[in-house]
């Protein structure tokens, strides 16, 4: 059997992260999850090369998504990024700067999200 694809989530709403963490672990991904940018970018650290996909809001407090999207892009281009934003026309533009592969508005349907994740990681 395959090992499950490991993805990390990074959200400041804690009520849509445990949402996302529970959805894509029943779909039997390997998931980490993170509250803030700060817990982000140390899973970041520890685990760069076991990741195959990134789950971040661009605005959060503390690091901004924007900032780890490009700490990411840095450190392993070929992880795929997928930045969820509630906040209109600013934060995407940020996010296709810091270079995002997808940019979703909030709200959106899990469904949704979990398609621009299997495809980006069967396009990876």
């Amino acid at each position: 059997m395959d090992k499950p694809h490991k993805i990390l989530i990074i959200d400041d709403n804690e009520e849509l992260l445990d949402a996302l963490c529970n959805f894509f672990s029943m779909k039997k991904y390997a998931v980490k999850c993170a509250s803030n940018g700060l817990e982000g970018l140390k899973i970041i650290e520890s685990e760069i090369d076991g990741l195959d996909l990134l789950i971040t809001d661009p605005v959060m407090r503390k690091v901004s998504g924007v900032g780890i999207i490009s700490i990411m892009k840095k450190k392993n281009p070929k992880i795929p990024v997928v930045a969820i934003t509630g906040w209109g026309e600013f934060p995407e533009a940020l996010a296709e700067e810091a270079r995002a592969d997808r940019i979703l508005k909030k709200p959106f349907e899990l469904e949704e999200l979990l398609g621009v994740v299997e495809d980006l990681i069967k396009n990876r």
